[in-house]
């Protein structure tokens, strides 16, 4: 019998490990499918408090993992592919074997959408991003693509534009953003839109770095390529809660709907980070929201005499 089991070694799980070992209650961490979670893919991470000069993300992560396991986390490779919230203690399912806890923090993450081209996912954090807020400065004065026609592609251009011209490229005629997010966006003079355009292919591989994008043109066939230097995908996240479906209660998206704090509808069970927000979704917050959740779980044992 477990007092908590973490599900995420991201930034919130890993804050939420460091404090809940910290209180003595010997939590079980379960890496999930994208170990350290969104920094796991990140190089340069500028905006963590403490370093003056950036920390790559991977380091990050595993400097948080190397606290939690001082204090006595106990870390396992795996992933949840099911749960049974309906009783206590609950039952979490990590690659076929069950494990049972007192209480539950629910740190799974977000998944970013990508194209699904090879040489987008062997270029990602050399050039490739799904988070302009993240890797934005490192394309200072560069040539800049989004691929999105949503309002977060809208946002990220918009953004962007801080640090050089960018082109908006979308595979539909009309965009789905909403009027005063498409608005904004068509009224930067930064920002170049193409409509009907779909992306083949992130150059270039060989090299190890983003050097230009080959696109095709939906309505001619014709293709082109076009010089860039940091390519940013934004066309949305998936919540990682398949496995709390119709136990927890999740928004239209799939989202985590807080009741309070790091409360669900679930007494016992708590979340953390990119599960439940959709607005930040930084490292900073998310490591906020892992300590929120720790603190909450812990009073809550406490409560029960753990």
């Amino acid at each position: 019998m477990r007092n908590v089991i973490i599900l995420g070694s991201g930034c919130a799980g890993n804050t939420a490990a460091i404090y809940s070992s910290r209180a003595s209650l010997k939590p079980l961490v379960v890496s999930g499918h994208e170990p350290g979670g969104q920094l796991s893919i990140t190089t340069l991470v500028e905006n963590f408090p403490g370093f003056p000069e950036g920390v790559d993300g991977p380091v990050l992560v595993e400097h948080m993992k190397k606290q939690a396991e001082h204090f006595g986390a106990e870390y396992v490779n795996g992933t949840v592919i099911a749960a049974d919230l309906s009783k206590r203690p609950f039952r979490v399912n990590i690659d076929g074997q069950w494990e049972e806890t007192r209480a539950l923090i629910v740190a799974t993450g977000a998944s970013a959408r990508w194209l699904g081209l090879e040489s987008e996912q062997k270029l990602i954090g050399h050039g490739v991003s799904s988070c302009a807020t993240c890797d934005g400065v490192v394309s200072r004065g560069k040539k800049i693509m989004v691929a999105g026609g949503g309002d977060s592609a809208m946002e990220e251009a918009n953004f962007l534009t801080r640090f050089g011209d960018v082109t908006l490229v979308h595979r539909r005629d009309e965009f789905r953003a909403s009027k005063i997010m498409l608005e904004r966006a068509r009224n930067n003079p930064k920002i170049e839109m193409l409509t009907s355009i779909v992306v083949e292919e992130i150059l270039d591989v060989a090299q190890g770095f983003v050097t230009g994008v080959k696109l095709r043109n939906l309505k001619t066939g014709e293709t082109s390529v076009r010089d860039v230097d940091g390519f940013f995908v934004a066309i949305g996240h998936v919540p990682n809660t398949k496995p709390f479906v119709g136990q927890l209660d999740l928004d239209p998206d799939g989202y985590i709907v807080s009741h309070g704090g790091a409360r669900t509808n679930v007494t016992g069970v708590f979340h953390a980070g990119d599960v439940q927000d959709r607005v930040y979704r930084q490292a900073i917050t998310a490591s906020g929201a892992g300590c929120m959740a720790a603190i909450e779980c812990e009073r809550f044992l406490e409560a029960e005499g753990h």
